[in-house]
């Protein structure tokens, strides 16, 4: 192997999670923050979260609400449809 081009290494690698936790690993940082670890992680944790971004849920819902009432729009207009012919007859 050559000299001087791998990195240091660090056996006490400090782990820093948004969650709190800390724990220590290896690695070639000293220092390493993360967003999500196992403690909190809900593969885990065998919990769920959910992180709506955006709205992204209520926006879903809204597209269903607005498909639904096209559909009781469209089914309420074939139904007068069908009354207008049968009297018709």
């Amino acid at each position: 192997m050559k000299e001087k081009i791998h990195p240091t290494w660090h056996t006490e690698a400090r782990v820093h999670c948004a969650c709190g936790n800390v724990f220590t690993t290896g690695s070639t940082r000293g220092e390493i923050n993360v967003e999500i670890c196992s403690k909190c992680h809900p593969f885990f944790t065998g919990t769920q979260k959910f992180v709506d971004t955006a709205g992204r849920v209520d926006k879903f819902n809204q597209k269903v609400a607005k498909a639904q009432a096209k559909q009781a729009e469209a089914k309420a207009r074939k139904q007068k449809k069908d009354e207008g012919s049968a009297a018709n007859a």
